[in-house]
């Protein structure tokens, strides 16, 4: 059986973009924070190196080594966080200029998690304690017929989009924040019906909206309508769902064992409250320490290759135990998310270990 392992890419390892050097003024985007990273405690397996070095992935020629390496492994989809500030896009460049100009990139598949939080200082090390605001992710309805039409013929025409029974995936992360910026529940099912019928007017059956599920801590909070974003969520009609971080469902600061047991239970209980089945998620791990000056103490420890290969087994069963499921998928935290401490690519720590579980799981018998 093949499996779509799909790894969340955070795409700021560029210095293409000159709106980035606001948080990274040296110019190669958040390889400034990485490389600055010194312990904040003793074990504190901190610095880390990439073993293919500080390169941009907004270059083709980068990105046509990871994609091998990816897909060599089992990872053959990628998420691409996507942003949209100040009435433009920001970080595109890593997918535009890096896979889609990649020669190589019929042999995987990408798709988009509009990351429409509010941006602030959290990714300037300078100010990252205050988490200043800076942008607002939030869009009114103008905003929002743009970004369907832009991204219906930019990405879902694309032959390596990501597609559920002939229909384009498309994971939305903050409801409260677009149900917000749309004025109201009303408008922003208006919002996601217009999206749906644009879909198939550009020829494909359908639209398969994704919602990135959370723990109860956001699940449970009453937005303005008085409504829970777990109510919110049902009744704007999201097809499926998956997890971004288990630490968006429990707290991190423990061993991974037990991280995973209990992400694993709380995952399945807000799965309960909602109209539709969840994909199944694997973090890598949580330590978000690089990116701040305080010392925060929800640090992930012995998250090693091999109790993380455990992970990757225990959704390898889920999807083989549903086969109801559209589709095998299966989220990963992420391909590159190095100020998070939670990365699939090689590092002078553990090698190549985290895609060797992968490859150990669904590419060996």
């Amino acid at each position: 059986m093949k499996y779509d392992i799909a790894a969340y890419v955070w795409p700021s390892y560029t210095g293409d973009e000159p709106r980035a050097r606001i948080f990274w003024e040296e110019g190669y985007g958040e390889w400034q924070t990485v490389k600055k990273m010194q312990p904040k405690f003793e074990g504190h397996l901190w610095p880390r190196k990439p073993l293919w070095g500080y390169v941009n992935e907004a270059d083709p020629y980068v990105m046509e080594m990871e994609i091998e390496a990816a897909v060599s492994h089992g990872v053959n989809v990628f998420i691409y966080d996507w942003y949209w500030f100040d009435d433009q896009p920001f970080l595109e460049q890593c997918l535009d200029n890096g896979f889609l100009k990649a020669r190589n990139n019929h042999k995987m598949k990408f798709y988009l998690m509009w990351a429409n939080h509010t941006a602030d200082t959290m990714w300037d090390k300078r100010t990252a304690d205050l988490r200043i605001p800076v942008w607002d992710g939030a869009v009114d309805r103008k905003t929002f017929d743009f970004i369907v039409e832009r991204t219906i013929q930019k990405y879902f025409s694309h032959p390596c989009y990501y597609k559920i029974d002939g229909k384009p995936v498309y994971m939305l992360f903050d409801i409260p924040n677009f149900v917000r910026g749309l004025g109201g529940m009303e408008n922003a099912k208006k919002a996601l019906a217009y999206f749906r019928e644009k879909t198939v007017e550009a020829g494909f059956p359908g639209l398969e909206l994704q919602v990135c599920i959370k723990g109860s801590r956001k699940m449970d909070v009453v937005m303005e309508e008085g409504l829970t974003v777990t109510e919110a969520i049902n009744q704007l009609g999201f097809d499926s769902g998956s997890f971004y971080q288990y630490r968006d469902l429990v707290a991190t600061n423990r061993a991974y064992p037990e991280l995973l047991e209990d992400a694993l239970k709380e995952g399945k209980r807000i799965e309960n409250t909602l109209n539709f089945k969840a994909y199944p998620h694997v973090s890598v791990g949580w330590d978000s320490n690089p990116r701040y000056n305080q010392f925060h103490d929800d640090v992930c420890f012995d998250n090693t290759p091999e109790n993380v290969q455990k992970a990757f087994e225990i959704a390898k069963k889920y999807i083989d135990d549903h086969p109801e499921l559209p589709a095998p998928l299966i989220t990963v935290n992420s391909w590159n998310e190095w100020t998070e401490t939670s990365y699939l690519q090689p590092d002078d720590l553990y090698g190549y270990g985290y895609l060797e579980a992968i490859k150990k799981v669904f590419l060996e018998k």
